[in-house]
């Protein structure tokens, strides 16, 4: 069998890289990415007759070259704040090359949602790839109308995972483990630590961090607001930091590891039920609330309704039946989920007594009695 070469295109020999940018003349061209773009000249050729510019700016370096082949192309351009009007939102170079300029992103954008009964249940469960070979579950396929996604993520084989430093541009993200146990290194929160069954995460917005290898059988829930939300690769960021901060603030949030054996369990809003709070409510200033809820001798909720713009529950086990007014009763089991929505009168009933719920809800206030 012939011997495949390691480096066939000589990338380790590579020194700079260019995007082409062909034009047929390049005077006006270049004027436009120079004095339009405030982009600066590294080289141009020949002297007495220049058919080839290279030009850099924005992060990025451009050939600008007389009769190269190939499409103008289009370039994005990351803007602060708002770009301005639609005459500077898209300009056209004179060789067609089309630039947009964009906002950069600072405000996360939620849309306004929809409010709807979802039910999954795990029997009819369809895993997907996603990102770093994870497994992923869609427990909310609608979306609520782009406004929230859940996610039921499982690494079958464990070992370490093929992560890398990243952070999400959110409003809302926890994790919460169901089975097993992941490690993972945080910005500023200190030395990896392990989530372990029943623990919690809350990751605040932007903050740095990596997953670094999980036990077989892995499963976490993975609950973000919106749904489709941006995750940026750090190749700069090294972690751990070094530093413990566990009070700073990222995006008027804090950092939550919420460790399930040293929890506490106290009252639910439903009378003969008990709760371990995560202490999320506190770290995003009453945003979300997130707890397990488990029965201490009741077999129902009262019927109750909320005003809530999200709440979310998942069987972690035992089990229950879900009545939502308006709609027909749903058996729940461990591994199932439901979104309840605002308004309609709802209860759990036949609640086995090793019931445990994942409660999760935004804001973290409680509903309100039918």
């Amino acid at each position: 069998m012939a011997q495949v070469e390691r480096d066939p295109v000589g990338i380790s020999r590579v020194e700079r890289a260019q995007v082409v940018i062909p034009c047929d003349e390049l005077a006006p061209t270049l004027e436009f990415f120079t004095g339009r773009l405030g982009m600066v000249v590294d080289t141009i050729f020949p002297a007495d007759s220049p058919r080839v510019a290279v030009v850099s700016g924005h992060g990025i370096t451009l050939r600008l070259e007389e009769g190269a082949p190939g499409a103008p192309g289009v370039i994005r351009l990351e803007v602060a704040g708002d770009p301005g009007g639609e005459d500077r939102r898209e300009l056209t170079a004179p060789n067609g090359t089309v630039v947009r300029m964009e906002s950069a992103g600072s405000t996360v954008v939620v849309p306004e949602g929809v409010q709807e009964l979802v039910v999954t249940h795990l029997a009819d469960a369809e895993w997907g790839l996603g990102r770093a070979g994870m497994r992923y579950r869609d427990l909310i396929p609608g979306r609520l109308g782009g406004r929230f996604v859940a996610s039921h993520i499982s690494i079958p084989e464990g070992g370490p995972v093929p992560d890398y430093v990243h952070y999400h541009h959110i409003r809302f993200q926890m994790i919460y483990c169901h089975r097993g146990w992941v490690r993972v290194a945080y910005e500023d929160q200190g030395e990896p630590m392990v989530l372990r069954s029943g623990d919690c995460f809350l990751q605040p917005p932007g903050i740095r961090h990596r997953v670094l290898e999980s036990s077989p059988g892995l499963e976490v829930i993975e609950i973000g607001c919106p749904a489709v939300h941006d995750t940026h690769a750090d190749h700069e960021m090294v972690l751990p930091t070094g530093r413990v901060l566990p009070e700073r603030d990222f995006g008027g949030q804090r950092f939550v590891h919420h460790v399930a054996a040293e929890a506490e369990w106290r009252p639910w809003r439903h009378s003969g039920f008990a709760y371990r709070d995560t202490g999320i409510a506190a770290a995003t200033d009453g945003l979300a609330g997130v707890g397990v809820a488990r029965p201490t001798g009741a077999e129902s909720t009262e019927t109750t309704r909320h005003s809530a713009e999200f709440m979310f529950g998942f069987v972690l086990g035992g089990s229950a039946v879900l009545t939502v007014e308006g709609h027909p009763e749903e058996s729940l089991a461990t591994g199932d989920s439901f979104v309840i929505p605002a308004g309609p009168a709802y209860s759990l009933g036949d609640c086995s007594p090793d019931l445990e719920i994942l409660d999760v809800t935004l804001p973290a206030s409680p509903p309100i009695r039918a």
